[in-house]
């Protein structure tokens, strides 16, 4: 991307630093072009033209990057952040060096891996073409890439010896890519990702799918009742079992010995019974009238 003014001055230096001026930069950083040179008035009254000349710089999508990325951290406060630019194939990595700039990183790189993003946008917009712009701090990315394949290889391992899948929590596309890279070393294991847009995840696996569950039998899911102590359920007194928490808590009863003592009798004294030879509701006598 170029960026050009022109500039006028009654000569090409002062018109060269009139452009520079309005460009942003120091003479030093841009180039120019004279595009006029002056013309002295006639007599010192007529006719003359100024000189006019087009100053320009050649603005990569890295250094437009930079330039955001400097007034985002400027509006944050941070005035003291140095900028190193190291081109690669297709991209940048831009790292940031200062004083207590570490809360840029965020938990678990969040607010970094934002900050990138918007910064990739950018670059983009530059030569529309696709640049991918990499972004550090104190050498974050190296020691999470160092993480991350650990977490790779071990949960890959884990799935071979289960047979089981594991899912991890959503990344970006950069660490999903470094996961997929660390479980390809483990044997037997696969990984691939699922999920959409910030849901978007990484699940490891066994080659051959997972291993069905062992299924329980249909008739007998709590399995074989396990002895009371020394003998089953049914042999236990019932006063020992209540001790044991069961339901009775009168213990066993008292074994007797001899004859058992009459019962005693506390009823009231009964009438005697009245004998009747008639029917069963009483008697009726019929009245002879006499003629």
């Amino acid at each position: 991307m170029i960026k050009e003014v022109i500039g006028t001055g009654a000569t090409v230096e002062e018109a060269f630093e009139a452009a520079c001026r309005e460009l942003g930069v120091e003479s030093h950083e841009a180039e120019f072009e004279i595009l006029e040179m002056p013309v002295r008035k006639t007599f010192g009254l007529f006719g003359g033209n100024p000189a006019k000349v087009r100053a320009f710089i050649k603005s990569s999508p890295a250094d437009a990057a930079a330039a955001y990325l400097k007034k985002i951290l400027e509006n944050m406060g941070l005035t003291s952040v140095a900028f190193d630019i190291q081109e690669e194939e297709s991209g940048a990595m831009i790292s940031l060096t200062g004083d207590d700039i570490g809360f840029i990183i965020g938990h678990r790189g969040e607010t970094l891996d934002a900050l990138q993003y918007l910064a990739g946008l950018v670059a983009n917009h530059i030569d529309n073409t696709y640049y991918r712009i990499t972004l550090d701090i104190g050498n974050y990315r190296e020691k999470r890439k160092d993480t991350l394949e650990v977490l790779g290889r071990k949960m890959a391992a884990k799935a071979v010896k289960t047979g089981r899948n594991c899912s991890l929590e959503p990344m970006n596309p950069y660490e999903r890519r470094i996961i997929h890279t660390a479980v390809q070393q483990v044997e037997g294991a696969k990984s691939w990702s699922e999920g959409e847009d910030l849901n978007r995840h990484v699940v490891i696996g066994p080659e051959g799918g997972e291993k069905p569950l062992p299924r329980r039998p249909y008739n007998n899911t709590r399995g074989p009742r396990k002895p009371f102590g020394d003998k089953p359920y049914g042999d236990k007194p019932r006063g020992d079992f209540h001790k044991n928490g069961g339901y009775n808590n009168r213990g066993p009863r008292p074994q007797q010995s001899g004859p058992r003592p009459p019962r005693p009798n506390n009823s009231a004294p009964q009438a005697p019974k009245r004998e009747t030879n008639g029917p069963l509701y009483g008697r009726i006598d019929v009245k002879k009238e006499d003629n």
